[in-house]
């Protein structure tokens, strides 16, 4: 290992042993500093999101406001991590939940600052430190993220990004330092670090891909559900894991809501990313869209129908595609990062429900219908960390965030993930 990367892990493990004696309130108060510079410096750090992955700037911008928001949740949230008292026949008998020290993330490009602050915000708060392995196009979020943290007054060492490639990620996660890692990415990078946290017994959190279905029944309001699906699909040019991907639609509606669903995704032309009014521009890297390329043509060999064909225009601009597919193609089993989607037909709820449970993925799920009955029906049945009724699957700092079967393990967002890095401590004795 690189000397200046062991003596930043150095600098964290000795930034943890008084950090995790801070008050839960004093770090709340850096994070509701935090909170504010992001929102005082949101153009600035929009335009580094848009440079380094050509994200939308309006998308850039939302996703910093969107961090300031899910970090002032943290500095106004409840201390679910003081002493707990359990009613005993003993004198003392409480849970301390002590904090496991220091935390390395793995974080993707599609959100360079979302990813990366949702990630270490509760983890933070929580009484660890962390270090950050970005993505190689996004080292410049990584570093502004820093020092954004030191702006706020957190202590050095608090969060570190590190420099590091893909080949060096073992070697950090098998460090004595390191207490555990949350990574955000492809299902064989999590694989990965997992085995790796696995072997030397270490805590992972894993938030993978997703195929998510958004499915439209019969009495739908159908104009709403068109308009949110083609945002859900192309928001970020489709670079999304929880990006609506197959649009399970019920057979008596399929020509009224498909007439309305082509009208609203053609809106969607690319354009300049700092072009405020652009809605969809290129993706991320030119690679990623030969990739999409490949997947298209492997679903079209295999029985897929052209709704509307995936064109490239440039380098990395394709014109949004959408196919038909039918149960068994390939392509179903892999996640679409792009902007391309898939249309299935189903006969009734049942067909409905057994289309979207039939993938490896279980990331989050959307279900338009009007009926209490049916949107119950799918609440209990669909295999995925959140079922969205009448909307498009979103985050929400709020709320629980996380995947089924392929999509990983491991809670991010809401109260909870304020424990996913602490070691409850059982204290019992007379």
């Amino acid at each position: 290992m690189e000397k200046s990367i062991q003596n930043k892990l150095l600098k964290a493990d000795k930034t943890f042993q008084e950090w995790r004696k801070v008050p839960f309130s004093k770090k709340q108060q850096l994070l509701s500093k935090l909170s504010k510079l992001l929102l005082k410096h949101k153009e600035e750090l929009g335009k580094i999101i848009t440079k380094e992955m050509n994200k939308p700037i309006s998308q850039s911008v939302s996703e910093i406001e969107k961090c300031a928001w899910m970090t002032d949740y943290y500095a106004k949230a409840e201390n679910i991590l003081k002493p707990e008292k359990i009613k005993t026949e003993f004198r003392v008998s409480e849970i301390h939940y002590a904090p496991k020290g220091v935390i390395l993330g793995v974080m993707p490009w599609n959100f360079p600052f979302w990813q990366v602050l949702r990630f270490v915000v509760p983890a933070v708060l929580a009484g660890n430190t962390t270090v950050l392995k970005h993505a190689s196009i996004c080292f410049g979020s990584g570093d502004r993220i820093e020092k954004l943290f030191l702006e706020a007054g957190f202590p050095k060492g608090v969060f570190q990004n590190l420099r590091i490639g893909h080949s060096e990620v073992k070697e950090v996660l098998e460090s004595t330092i390191v207490k555990g890692v949350s990574l955000t990415g492809s299902e064989k990078a999590g694989a990965e670090v997992a085995a790796t946290a696995g072997r030397k017994i270490k805590k992972s959190l894993l938030e993978l891909g997703g195929s998510d279905a958004f499915i439209v029944l019969d009495d739908a309001d159908l104009k709403s559900a068109a308009q949110k699906g083609a945002e859900a699909r192309l928001n970020n040019c489709g670079q999304a894991c929880n990006a609506a991907k197959r649009f399970i639609v019920h057979k008596k509606i399929e020509e009224q809501f498909m007439s309305l669903f082509l009208n609203e995704y053609q809106k969607y032309v690319p354009g300049k990313a700092m072009d405020k009014n652009t809605k969809i521009s290129g993706m991320a890297r030119p690679d990623l869209a030969d990739e999409l390329e490949n997947q298209y043509k492997k679903a079209l060999k295999n029985g897929a129908e052209i709704i509307l064909p995936l064109k490239r225009l440039s380098n990395n601009n394709l014109k949004p595609g959408l196919i038909l597919v039918k149960p068994g193609n390939p392509v179903l089993e892999e996640e679409l990062f792009g902007p391309l989607g898939m249309v299935m037909i189903a006969k009734n709820d049942e067909e409905a429900l057994a289309l979207a449970n039939d993938i490896p993925f279980g990331l989050s799920n959307a279900v338009w219908t009007k009926s209490k009955k049916r949107q119950q029906y799918f609440i209990e049945n669909l295999e995925s960390g959140t079922v969205s009724i009448n909307k498009s699957s979103s985050s929400d700092p709020r709320l629980p965030f996380g995947g089924a079967k392929s999509s990983g393990y491991g809670t991010e967002l809401s109260l909870l993930a304020l424990k996913e890095f602490v070691t409850p401590k059982t204290v019992v004795g007379n």
